[in-house]
C-alpha cells in the first residue's frame, strides 16, 4: 500500500469544482452490475474492492477508482440513522458524558426501555475545543497547560503548597474530565413510528469518575478478596484512607449483561489516569507515580490530584439500572486488569461462569467460575455468586486446544520461555512480578536461563504474593495480569469483545490487532496471519467451545478456531481491520464493529470505521457485509438491539480525536494502491474530511460522541431474511 497526502486544506488554500476530480461516495451494492446473490440488506460499498461485493475486476477498478468519504454515519438503502442522544444532554443529576461506549438496552412497561452506557475516556482536543458550547462553562484550558509547560508538563498536586495558583486550575480539569467520565443510564419511549426517544425518568442516572468524591454522593463497594487487601490497616503502599469504599469508575469500556437484569461495565485504560503497578501484598504505589499531565492533546493521571488508589481500578462493575438507589459494585473475583468486554453463561443448577478479555498488547482471556450454582437464571440473588469461586487464564495450544490455569496460591509458577515468542529470531521478554519483593510492578526476564532461575526463586504464586487466606488471594487478583504471565498463560492479540453464541453456545472472542507493543506480544504460533504472518495488525474473531466449569475443582479444557480474519482481501483479510464489539443477533449473525487507529497512516485504506455483518446463513454465509460506516476520526462501539431487534443502537465515540473541528473546506487527498479480484494493482484517489463536525455536519460545529439507532425505513426486524 502506498499512502500519500496529495492536497490539504493550508491556510484557507482549497481546491475549486473545476479542478476537483469527480469523486464518488460510498453507496449500497444493490442494482451494481454483476451482484446476483440475494443479500440480507444492500451493502454498503466501502472504501476498496471485496470479494463480496459482486463487481467484476473492470468494474471494481473502474467503481473504487475515486470515491469520498462522508463525516457521518452511512447505512444502507432503506435504513435510517437518527440521533438519540449526545454528549452534554442532560442525565439524572448530570449530564451525558464523553466517548460514549458499550450500550445495554433492557425493556421496561409501557412501550419504555433503558440504555445503559459507557463513558470512556477524554479525547483531549475535541473536548477541550466543546467543552464551553456543550456544557455553557469553561474551564482553563490555556492558563493551564501554559503553566505547566513552565514547570516540566506534569505535577503531583500533593507536592504543591496549599497556596499555589496551579492547584485550582489542575483540579477544575481534572474534575471536569472524571465527570466526563463513568457509566450513564437513560430512559427510552417509543414512539407510535417505533422511534426511541430520550425521555426523563426518576431511572435516569450518572455514576461518573469522582462519585463519592463530595460529601453524600454514593461510594461504590467491592466484592471478593480484594476487600481484605483494601482493609489492610498495615500495607506496603499507600493507604486511600478509605478502607473497601471506592471513589467513582472511569475508563468505563465495554460490558455485558446478567440474565437478571444488571448490567456489567468493564473498566479497562484506568493506567492512564491511576498507578497501575502493585506490591506484592496488593496495594498500590503513591499516586506521584502517576502525575497529572495536560499538553493540549493528551490528558493523563487525572486520578492524582484526588489521591485515587490505583489498585481500586481496573475492575469489572456490576450496576442495577432499575435500582438507582443501589450501589455499584466491583467484583474482585472478576479480576483486576484492562477489561474490555464479558460474557455471562448462567444455566441453572451450574456454576456462573463468565469470560473478560484484557485489552493490550499481550494480554489474556480468563475465566470465572463460582463456588455455588445459579438457581433461577433471572433471579436478582444471583449477583451474590460473584463473590466467591475462582478466576483462571486461558493457555491455547497450536493443535487448537486449550486449558485453564487457576490464579491461585498453589499454581506453579512456569512463564513463557522468551524463545518461544520469538519472532524473526528475536525473542519477546518474559514480563512477570518483580523477583524483589519490597518493589511494586514487573521485571523483563530476557533469557530462557532467566526464566528458569526465577522458577528457582518462587515456585508457586503463593511464593510471590506472600499474605494469608483471602488477603493473599486479592493480591493475586489485583496482579492478576503479571500473575497470569508468571503461570505461563498465553499472551493473546489484544483480546476484546466476549460474547456466547445464543445459537452454538460456542464463545465469541474478537482479537484487535496481532504484534507487539514493545514491551510484551501476541503468542506467534497462535495469532498468525493468512499466509502464517507472526505479526498482524488487523484482528480476528475465534470461536471457542469451552468444556464443562466445575464448582469443586478447578482447570478444565477447551477447543478454539479462528472464524475471521481482518485485513484486505489482497492479503487474505475479509476487508475490514481491528475488530472490537460484537454482538449476536437471535439468528446467529455476527455484528462486529472495528476500532482501526485513525492516526495510524497505514491503515488509513480501511476508511472510516465501520459495523459489519458476517451472516449465519445463505449464500453470504460467513462473509464480511459492510452495514454502517461513521464519521471522521470516530470509533463505532457498543452495537446492541431493542428486544424485536427492530432497531440496532451504536455508540460514536471520538469523532474529529485527531483533527478537532472541521472548519469549511478542509479536507486532504490521499491515494492508494489497490488490488482487483484478479489481483491487478490500480490506483485510488480519496477525498477525506479533516476533523469532523458530526452530528450536527455544519462547518466550524464542535463534534460530539453521540448514540445512534438504525432501523428499517419500512419497519420490522433488521435482517427479516436472516431468521
Amino acid at each position: 500500500m502506498n499512502r500519500r497526502s496529495l492536497l490539504i486544506q493550508l491556510l484557507g488554500l482549497s481546491l475549486g469544482a473545476a479542478s476537483t476530480p469527480a469523486l464518488a461516495r460510498p453507496q449500497n451494492l444493490n442494482g451494481q452490475p454483476g451482484l446476483q446473490t440475494k443479500r440480507p440488506f444492500p451493502p454498503l460499498r466501502g472504501p476498496m474492492p471485496l470479494p463480496t461485493d459482486g463487481l467484476s475486476a473492470a468494474q471494481q477498478q473502474r467503481l473504487y477508482k475515486r470515491i469520498e468519504l462522508d463525516d457521518k454515519v452511512v447505512v444502507p438503502e432503506g435504513y435510517r440513522a437518527e440521533l438519540v442522544l449526545s454528549w452534554g444532554d442532560r442525565l439524572g443529576s448530570g449530564r451525558v458524558g464523553f466517548n460514549n461506549d458499550y450500550l445495554a438496552f433492557q425493556p421496561l412497561a409501557g412501550d419504555q426501555a433503558l440504555l445503559t452506557i459507557n463513558f470512556e475516556y477524554i479525547s483531549a482536543r475535541p473536548w477541550c475545543e466543546g467543552y464551553a458550547e456543550v456544557t455553557g462553562q469553561t474551564l482553563p484550558f490555556a492558563q493551564l497547560q501554559t503553566e505547566l509547560e513552565r514547570r516540566g508538563g506534569e505535577v503531583d498536586l500533593a507536592a504543591l503548597a496549599a497556596n499555589d495558583p496551579l492547584r485550582p486550575l489542575v483540579t477544575a480539569v481534572a474534575e471536569a474530565a472524571l465527570v466526563d467520565q463513568g457509566i450513564g443510564v437513560a430512559t427510552l419511549q417509543r414512539q407510535g413510528d417505533g422511534r426511541w426517544r430520550r425521555v426523563n425518568s426518576k431511572l435516569d442516572r450518572r455514576i461518573h469518575g469522582l462519585s463519592g468524591w463530595r460529601p453524600g454522593e454514593q461510594r461504590l463497594q467491592v466484592s471478593g478478596p480484594a476487600a481484605a487487601v483494601f482493609r489492610q490497616r498495615k500495607r506496603q503502599g499507600y493507604d486511600d484512607g478509605l478502607t473497601d469504599a471506592v471513589i467513582g469508575s472511569f475508563a468505563n469500556c465495554a460490558g455485558g449483561q446478567t440474565p437478571w437484569g444488571t448490567v456489567l461495565s468493564a473498566e479497562e485504560n484506568f493506567q492512564t489516569q491511576v498507578v497501575e503497578a502493585v506490591y506484592a501484598d496488593g496495594s498500590s504505589p503513591s499516586p506521584a507515580r502517576r502525575p497529572f499531565r495536560f499538553d493540549g492533546r493528551r490528558l493523563e493521571g487525572l486520578g492524582n490530584p484526588f489521591g485515587l488508589a490505583g489498585n481500586k481500578y481496573g475492575w469489572m462493575v456490576e450496576v442495577d439500572p432499575r435500582r438507582p438507589e443501589q450501589a455499584a459494585v466491583k467484583h474482585s473475583w472478576l479480576g483486576r486488569f484492562r477489561h474490555e468486554a464479558v460474557a455471562v453463561r448462567a444455566r441453572q443448577g451450574e456454576p456462573l461462569v463468565v469470560y473478560s478479555g484484557c485489552d493490550r498488547h499481550g494480554g489474556h482471556l480468563y475465566r470465572f467460575v463460582s463456588a455455588e450454582p445459579v438457581g433461577d437464571p433471572q433471579d436478582r440473588a444471583n449477583s451474590r455468586l460473584f463473590a466467591q469461586g475462582r478466576l483462571e487464564v486461558a493457555q491455547f495450544s497450536s493443535d487448537g486446544q486449550g486449558r485453564w490455569l487457576p490464579l491461585e496460591p498453589g499454581t506453579a509458577i512456569n512463564p513463557r520461555r522468551p524463545s518461544t515468542l520469538a519472532v524473526d529470531g528475536v525473542g519477546q521478554s518474559a514480563v512477570v512480578p518483580n523477583s524483589d519483593r519490597s518493589q511494586a510492578g514487573s521485571m523483563a526476564l530476557e533469557s530462557d536461563a532467566a526464566v528458569n532461575d526465577y522458577c528457582r526463586l518462587f515456585s508457586t504464586l503463593g511464593d510471590l504474593y506472600p499474605g494469608a487466606g483471602e488477603a493473599q488471594q486479592g493480591a493475586i487478583l489485583i496482579d492478576a495480569h503479571l500473575a497470569a504471565n508468571a503461570i505461563g498463560a498465553t499472551p493473546a492479540a489484544r483480546p476484546e469483545d466476549t460474547d456466547i453464541d445464543p445459537t452454538t453456545g460456542e464463545l465469541l472472542i474478537s482479537f484487535t490487532a496481532g504484534g507487539s507493543d514493545g514491551s510484551e506480544r501476541a503468542d506467534p504460533a497462535i495469532f498468525r496471519g493468512p499466509r502464517g504472518e507472526t505479526s498482524w495488525p488487523y484482528g480476528w474473531v475465534m470461536r471457542l467451545a469451552d468444556g464443562p466449569a466445575q464448582m469443586k475443582s478447578s482447570g478444565g479444557t477447551f477447543q478454539w478456531r479462528m472464524v475471521a480474519t481482518g485485513g484486505t482481501p489482497w492479503q487474505g483479510g475479509m476487508g475490514f481491520s481491528n475488530p472490537d464489539n460484537l454482538a449476536v443477533d437471535r439468528g446467529g449473525n455476527i455484528w462486529l464493529v472495528t476500532d482501526r487507529s485513525t492516526s495510524s497512516a497505514s491503515l488509513d485504506v480501511f476508511g472510516n470505521n465501520a459495523c459489519w455483518v458476517l451472516p449465519r446463513r445463505g449464500p453470504n454465509a460467513g462473509e464480511a457485509l459492510l452495514f454502517a460506516t461513521g464519521p471522521m476520526e470516530c470509533e463505532l462501539c457498543g452495537p446492541c438491539f431493542d428486544s424485536e431487534e427492530a432497531t440496532l443502537f451504536l455508540a460514536v465515540q471520538h469523532p474529529g480525536e485527531d483533527n478537532g473541528t472541521r472548519q469549511a473546506g478542509g479536507e486532504e487527498y490521499q491515494a492508494f494502491t489497490l488490488r482487483d479480484r484478479a489481483n491487478q494493482p490500480f490506483q485510488q484517489l480519496r477525498r477525506v474530511p479533516i476533523g469532523s463536525n458530526w452530528p450536527s455536519e455544519q462547518p466550524g460545529r464542535v463534534p460530539r460522541p453521540g448514540v445512534v439507532m438504525i432501523q428499517r425505513r419500512a419497519g420490522g426486524k433488521l435482517l427479516p431474511d436472516c431468521h
